[in-house]
């Protein structure tokens, strides 16, 4: 039986996504669709979720994309603006899952650099028995070992732990370790998993 909560943060808790900021800055659809398929990328950003600071990563694609040097400097100094609305069905569940003594923990794709700002600024974060940030640890999902490093850092039971993330890949990596997976769509539909699984 289920007994403990492991949810990712992004897109999950809050919407995120680097558009939010660029089309306030990119007034051109096109140029800003070629800037976020191939200047400020989701395989670029994955390198600051593993540790690399925003400094070195503004460096090395300014010194690629010269011509776009101011805009990348901004994802840096504007960061804040690539988060976009809070999931409110998600935090209300995460509070009611708390305030029932069920463990809820996080696990999250994040810079160790910008993570304790969201803390401070969001509230429901502080509700966590633990979170595990990815580029504190130089680890990102889905690889098998920062799973592992969850387990062992929270002394979680995979066989008891349902982990809940918006990307598919996260999930099978975590149901290979032997946990419960749920891909988040929608905080209802995660409210009824949980209430059939007796958590709520």
């Amino acid at each position: 039986m289920v007994d403990t909560v492991l949810f990712d943060i992004g897109n999950v808790f809050v919407r995120w996504d680097p558009r939010y900021l660029y089309e306030k800055l990119i007034e051109d659809k096109e140029e800003l669709d070629f800037f976020l398929k191939n200047v400020v990328t989701l395989e670029w950003h994955t390198h600051h979720d593993r540790g690399r600071t925003f400094a070195d990563g503004v460096a090395i694609l300014s010194e690629q994309f010269p011509q776009y040097a101011d805009l990348i400097e901004l994802y840096d100094t504007r960061w804040t603006e690539t988060i976009g609305d809070i999931i409110g069905g998600t935090v209300d569940v995460l509070n009611e899952l708390a305030d029932r003594g069920v463990p809820v923990y996080a696990l999250t794709n994040f810079s160790a650099e910008k993570w304790p700002d969201f803390e401070r600024d969001n509230a429901f974060a502080r509700r966590f028995h633990g979170v595990l940030v990815s580029g504190a640890e130089k680890l990102v999902k889905p690889d098998p070992a920062i799973f592992a490093l969850t387990v062992e850092r929270f002394g979680l039971t995979p066989e008891k732990t349902l982990f809940i993330d918006d990307r598919d890949e996260n999930v099978v990596a975590a149901k290979a370790l032997g946990m419960q997976g749920h891909q988040f769509t929608d905080p209802l539909l995660l409210r009824r998993e949980l209430e059939a699984l007796s958590l709520l």
